[in-house]
């Protein structure tokens, strides 16, 4: 009996997904203009098309399947720049959704089963609601991991450029040209940062597009606004001749300047919600103490 209704549950569950997809399969998917010119431009749309022509791995034919397939009102909100930050490709970041509502929509069903066996059952109804409620949240899990690790990457491109800005004060210091002093401090650093300005750069110097468009185009797309200062203060000194050492080094230093004050405020909010513990705590111990005199009280009268 057991068995047939979890089979039951499963097998309605099956197929309400398969009427799903088959509705959303018979609905016109009309392409989103801006977002099809996106990936057509040579900057934006160089890691998605590659994702998408390179797909030979479960979850991105998954996502190219579900690009051709579903119409855009589905993914409801890409998040484009965070993922050109980190670089993953589209056609990943949507097999990831369509995995992950997977889960959400399978998870609850095998715990229905798992605690109908120990003979803690629940109505038919709860594993249902259950199943597209966990797919929904699921769905859009993608979409905080990668806005979280975008919001971290950027901290990390932030403190790098502080110092790449101080590397190229130093070479215009010396008296190199605008953009061999860009181009040789990106190649001192290691880090995915200096790489990823080293690789605009140099296709900047094959497109003979000027460096500081291709660092203010790299801004736009990622959404660092520290990137598209320090492009205008070398396209200053790349149009004009004008001296920027002083300029430069005085951004580095306000640049460290605000992510000191950014991580002392995050300390001190962290102190405070430490503190929250220690006063319940507190609260507890003086109630253990004054506990045993209040029911001997009461016991009295």
């Amino acid at each position: 009996m057991t068995t047939g209704l979890q089979l039951a549950l499963a097998g309605g569950a099956l197929v309400g997904l398969g009427l799903v997809l088959l509705v959303v399969r018979m609905m016109p998917a009309e392409p989103d203009l801006a977002e099809a010119l996106g990936r057509l431009t040579p900057s934006r749309g160089r890691a998605n098309m590659a994702g998408l022509a390179s797909s030979s791995h479960g979850k991105e034919r998954i996502g190219v399947w579900a690009i051709k397939a579903l119409p855009p009102s589905v993914w409801v909100r890409t998040p484009t720049r965070e993922l050109a930050l980190l670089r993953i490709p589209l056609a990943r970041f949507y097999g990831d959704k369509i995995v992950f509502a997977f889960l959400g929509l399978f998870i609850p069903p095998l715990l229905a089963f798992f605690f109908d066996l120990i003979g803690l059952g629940f109505p038919s109804a709860v594993p249902a609601v259950a199943s597209l409620g966990l797919a929904v949240v699921m769905f859009f899990l993608p979409n905080y991991n990668v806005v979280d690790d975008a919001r971290k990457a950027r901290l990390e491109f932030t403190r790098a450029l502080g110092a790449y800005i101080d590397l190229v004060a130093l070479e215009r210091n010396n008296g190199s040209g605008v953009r061999q002093a860009m181009e040789a401090a990106a190649d001192v650093g290691e880090s995915w940062v200096f790489t990823r300005l080293s690789e605009e750069l140099a296709r900047s110097r094959w497109s003979g597009q000027a460096p500081w468009d291709a660092l203010h185009t790299l801004s736009e797309e990622l959404g660092l606004p520290e990137l598209d200062d320090f492009a205008d203060i070398m396209r200053l000194s790349g149009e004009e001749g004008v001296s920027v050492y002083a300029s430069l080094r005085a951004r580095s230093s306000a640049m460290r300047t605000a992510m000191l004050n950014d991580e002392l405020a995050e300390a001190n909010a962290i102190g405070e919600r430490m503190s929250i513990p220690g006063s319940l705590l507190g609260v507890i111990f003086m109630a253990l103490l004054v506990a045993p005199s209040l029911l001997r009280m009461f016991s009295n009268t």
